[in-house]
């Protein structure tokens, strides 16, 4: 065998599985076909987070008067912006390249196929192939950008998330497909940089995996940044002739037409699974993503599949602990299964939304007996003097037992914020707990402790 362990891809599920299989004593290599740290550190994650902190020190630069200050001729330039994002990016990928030299994993460049007998094909940018055998195959492919039959992408007016970060000029007028993170977020960076901004979304509420509170308040916040909102929409067709786009909307009220000068379609993502070489192994697949076991085993033995590739969110930390979690069981230590009920997910727009667990409507239907908490930042001392007075924390506790069955979250940073319910959870703490630990003020954190108050009737600020 040339390796212990081939990991197949080199975003934060690939290579943070290579780094802790190095760790633990393997002999690891790591295939990537473009840049290490895939999509999420070049053209997902981390480079969106730049161009949204641009955003966010551009809305503060506009609203200076409210915080006693004074600044003129407040002004962008969309180049810069986006060259900052993509430095960053840079930076973030070689220091993985750092990374997997200090733990002396082998790189391979290339495009990566399995092969039957415990092997990797990779074939590079020459067009030369090398074949390599591992004890161990770790399949984390990652995602792409899904595509609708009636939104085909030409990267040019109908796009999706990697090409809107590196517009060559702002466009005057965009439509969001879509109101997933990926649509919220451009949609709130774009609007922020001056763009007018419509989003399309197919379900009543945006952000439709939230609770519907959450849902609402977002809408309200981008209706009052100036943002069009449209649910229960549907595109039906792009019309790309001339200058721009006319979308084609129809409604609960009729059809609509929309003028724009870019389509942003961001209605999901879909797995790379195709062309790897499932097949000819043998790799058994379900409704588009490779089907494992509890501990990321295929039914082909010695080959495994982690991140956006299998069952579970698109989320990077997800993808991350399970490929932790596969080498750690390969390594022989005791381990147990991840816990998919207890993965947060954040939305970077402005406001952030944050949240872990059921929502209350799920709670519901699951059958408990709730006590529901929430605090409005209006109420918050530290959201008052930072400006920033929108949104809330919600939190969802079994009325029986205390148990914290969700956490929901909108407003200032909560994307900071929700590890402490993550960290609630995964100890079982009760809501009295969690009322009676003492948390600092001034912060916005305390907003836990004080939705908590709520759910037990003890409130104090409100």
């Amino acid at each position: 065998m040339d390796f212990d362990i081939i990991v197949v891809g080199s975003g934060p599920g690939g290579y943070v599985t290579a780094i802790r299989a190095s760790q633990l004593g393997f002999k690891t290599a790591v295939v990537e076909k473009e840049s290490l740290g895939g999509v999420c550190l070049n053209w997902g994650c981390i480079p969106t987070k730049a161009l949204l902190k641009s955003a966010n020190v551009y809305d503060y630069m506009k609203h200076a008067g409210d915080y006693g200050l004074k600044a003129a001729e407040i002004s962008h330039d969309f180049n810069e912006v986006v060259g900052r994002s993509r430095k960053v990016a840079e930076g973030m990928s070689g220091g993985v390249n750092f990374l997997m030299k200090k733990n002396k994993i082998t790189v391979l460049s290339g495009f990566g196929t399995v092969k039957p007998g415990k092997k990797v094909t990779v074939k590079a940018e020459d067009g030369t192939e090398k074949t390599y055998a591992a004890k161990h195959i770790i399949i984390a492919t990652g995602a792409r950008s899904k595509e609708l039959p009636s939104l085909k992408q030409d990267g040019e007016k109908i796009i999706g998330y990697r090409k809107a970060m590196t517009l060559p000029t702002q466009p005057k007028k965009m439509v969001v497909v879509g109101s997933g993170a990926i649509g919220v977020e451009f949609a709130y960076f774009y609007n922020a940089m001056g763009t007018e901004v419509t989003i399309v979304e197919y379900l009543p509420n945006i952000v439709p995996n939230e609770d519907e509170e959450v849902s609402k308040q977002l809408e309200r916040s981008f209706k009052k940044a100036g943002i069009k909102i449209m649910t229960s929409a549907e595109v039906t067709a792009v019309d790309t002739k001339g200058d721009g786009c006319n979308v084609t909307v129809k409604t609960k009220k009729g059809e609509e037409s929309i003028a724009c000068d870019v389509v942003l379609s961001a209605v999901g993502v879909q797995a790379n699974i195709e062309g790897i070489g499932l097949e000819e192994v043998g790799i058994k697949t379900e409704k588009g993503i490779i089907v494992v076991d509890e501990l990321y085993k295929t039914n082909v033995d010695g080959y495994y599949a982690i991140g956006d590739v299998v069952h579970g969110p698109w989320l990077a930390h997800k993808a991350s602990a399970e490929g932790i979690l596969c080498v750690e069981n390969l390594a022989g230590h005791h381990v147990e299964p991840l816990d998919y009920g207890n993965i947060p997910g954040c939305t970077y727009c402005s406001p952030e939304i944050a949240s872990v667990g059921m929502t209350e409507k799920k709670a519901k239907e699951a059958g408990y007996d709730i006590k529901v908490g929430k605090f409005p930042f209006s109420a918050s001392g530290k959201a008052s003097a930072a400006g920033h007075k929108d949104g809330f924390v919600k939190v969802i506790y079994d009325a029986k037992y205390g148990e914290m069955l969700g956490c929901h979250m909108i407003g200032a940073n909560v994307t900071e914020m929700i590890a402490e319910a993550v960290v609630a959870r995964k100890l079982e703490t009760t809501g009295m707990e969690v009322l009676k630990a003492v948390h600092p003020h001034p912060t916005m954190s305390e907003a836990v402790m004080e939705a908590t108050a709520d759910a037990y009737g003890e409130v104090i600020h409100l």
